[in-house]
């Protein structure tokens, strides 16, 4: 059994991680903490892996803090900049444990992680490239870190083809990135992708957070195994794409 800990229990994200661990036969809730709590009641003694998901305010402290307790995390929280993968990277270099682990996810759906591989795929094919998001009004980012992700890697992948600039306004690596907070949504991304006369729609809707809940139990289960030392971001690194 993986014994898992979730700071951020009480929250959106983080109840349903904490059914979604009940529920699976290979997984056992130890500690389910939340705003206020002490983190230093996580342990390698009484945690195998942490699943946090909190707000981009404070969830690099959270890591830090975590890190430093010598445990493996799992991180849902977005808002990740380069200069806080620097820091979680530096502290895991100092980490009190050998091996230590933590693993961000811009998504933990499947279909978007999905998403985000076919456009990589698509993008040197395309002369424009767009992507825009859609959420409901509470999420507390915009744009998402799934879009900036996304953007990334279409930049990636159009500047290894030998790519110029897209034709159209810029935001996120040259790429348009469109945010929309709206009631009824849940989370959904779309990549549109164009070329004279055609157009590539890719799509990724997930319309449930338990929608998330495949992927939260896929790394925990993938970093509980000691073979994904440092830093690993996105769920990709696990689905053998």
């Amino acid at each position: 059994m993986i014994k898992v800990s979730v700071v951020g229990a009480k929250g959106r994200m983080g109840s349903h991680v904490v059914d979604a661990v009940d529920s699976a036969a290979d997984t056992e809730l130890a500690l389910a903490l939340d705003a206020g709590d002490d983190l230093t009641a996580i342990t390698p003694e009484n945690t195998d892996v942490v699943v946090e998901f909190t707000v981009p305010s404070v969830s690099l402290g959270n890591v830090l803090a975590l890190v430093k307790q010598g445990v493996d995390v799992v991180v849902g929280t977005t808002g990740w900049t380069e200069e806080k993968l620097d820091q979680v990277r530096a502290a895991l270099a100092a980490a009190p444990r050998e091996g230590q682990s933590v693993f961000i996810a811009p998504n933990f759906a499947i279909s978007a992680v999905l998403a985000d591989h076919f456009a990589k795929v698509a993008a040197p094919y395309f002369e424009s490239a767009e992507v825009i998001e859609l959420h409901h009004p509470t999420k507390v980012d915009a744009p998402s870190g799934t879009a900036f992700h996304t953007a990334q890697g279409i930049a990636e992948a159009r500047k290894a083809a030998g790519l110029g600039p897209v034709p159209d306004a810029t935001e996120t690596d040259g790429i348009h990135v469109h945010a929309v907070r709206l009631r009824g949504l849940n989370a959904h991304e779309e990549v549109l992708f164009g070329n004279s006369g055609e157009q590539l729609t890719i799509r990724a809707d997930s319309f449930d957070r338990i929608s998330f809940m495949p992927g939260v139990l896929l790394a925990v289960r993938k970093v509980s195994t000691g073979t994904y030392p440092g830093l690993t971001v996105g769920l990709d690194h696990f689905l053998d794409l």
